[in-house]
């Protein structure tokens, strides 16, 4: 029981309590980047819960063996052996897809969620808590960006997954062209930040209030 609620806690922080995009302000440049298309947005987000995860598993594994002093070396090709494994499956099976997210699936491997997992939680916990911490961070992330994606599909294409939605692909509705444009995600990810922080803070004060 005891193990079972540790784990609770753990996906409760992972994706809502210290979610890494709206709490601790990591992944910016991919929620910025990839975030005009929601299909795109899906496959990034795919790729940072399976490299987070696996990324935990694998240095929670090795922690007693690596040497204190080549740690942050040793997270770093444990990440981008995963990346290269998502990289090459994608260009291998999913040759557009691959084109479209271009260089940013790559560039996972600098992505701090990953490595700020792999020092703060995967180096002091068992594999199975550091797997699942991992996944459901890299769930928190995905989730934040498939709003802010759908967000700027609709408004900006009038389109979800490329299928035309009733009204915001019609004449009624102008497109808002800054949606699908940098600007749009800047704008977009700073109001769903303020949204969740406002939440959050107003859940803290109830319940200190309750208490």
């Amino acid at each position: 029981m005891i193990a079972q609620k540790k784990t609770g806690d753990v996906i409760l922080t992972a994706v809502w309590g210290d979610n890494p995009v709206f709490r601790q302000i990591l992944g910016i440049c991919s929620a910025l980047a990839v975030t005009n298309l929601v299909l795109n947005t899906i496959v990034m987000g795919t790729a940072v819960m399976f490299t987070t995860a696996l990324s935990g598993l694998t240095v929670s594994l090795l922690r007693k063996w690596t040497p204190r002093i080549i740690r942050m070396m040793v997270e770093v090709l444990v990440i981008a052996f995963y990346v290269i494994l998502f990289d090459r499956a994608l260009k291998a099976y999913w040759p557009d897809m691959s084109r479209n997210l271009g260089p940013y699936v790559g560039l996972i491997i600098t992505n701090c969620i990953i490595m700020g997992r792999a020092e703060a939680f995967a180096n002091a916990n068992p594999p199975g808590l550091s797997f699942v911490d991992g996944f459901f961070s890299g769930l928190g992330y995905a989730l934040i960006l498939l709003c802010v994606a759908v967000i700027r599909e609709l408004l900006g294409m009038g389109t979800l997954l490329g299928i035309p939605i009733p009204f915001f692909s019609s004449a009624l509705w102008d497109r808002w062209i800054i949606m699908v444009m940098p600007p749009g995600a800047f704008f977009t990810l700073a109001v769903i930040v303020w949204l969740a922080r406002t939440v959050q803070r107003s859940k803290q004060v109830t319940s200190g209030g309750n208490k």
